[in-house]
């Protein structure tokens, strides 16, 4: 199973998430299982609140080609495309708002680091709404 977590914390976020989802189930041809929705705080940056919530589906899409159509569709809801930028005198990630944040959390069994994407995603363990978000899908949909 391949499990995506996604994040809005501007505009109608409930409605960002539902055609996030949508546009998904299109690109990869597969109907996801999905977890509740969950609002939290804005992590690393001062902001409005995130909707949050994971889905899962089965795929053979490659791990590379799965992000290239998880930033095109951020790209399509209005996140310009981006890469990780870092405070220069602390080294910390800077975060900041979006309409959609996609991330792929787990591919499967699969360990996979490269410069653009590492497998299972880093931040699954520390961030604890994740865990929660992974084991509500698992628990509602019997996985």
């Amino acid at each position: 199973m391949i499990y995506l977590s996604l994040g809005s914390n501007l505009g109608d976020r409930a409605e960002n998430l539902r055609v996030a989802r949508e546009l998904l189930a299109e690109a990869l041809q597969a109907e996801p299982v999905c977890s509740a929705v969950l609002e939290t705080d804005a992590i690393g940056f001062e902001g409005p609140a995130f909707l949050n919530q994971v889905i899962g589906f089965e795929s053979d899409i490659a791990p590379e080609a799965l992000l290239d159509r998880c930033q095109e569709i951020e790209e399509k809801l209005g996140r310009p495309r981006h890469a990780a930028t870092y405070d220069p005198a602390t080294g910390r990630r800077l975060y900041n708002n979006r309409t959609i944040d996609i991330d792929i959390l787990i591919y499967n069994d699969l360990e996979y680091h490269t410069d653009r994407l590492t497998l299972p995603h880093p931040q699954v363990q520390s961030r604890p709404f994740v865990r929660t978000l992974l084991d509500n899908i698992k628990q509602r949909n019997n996985l």
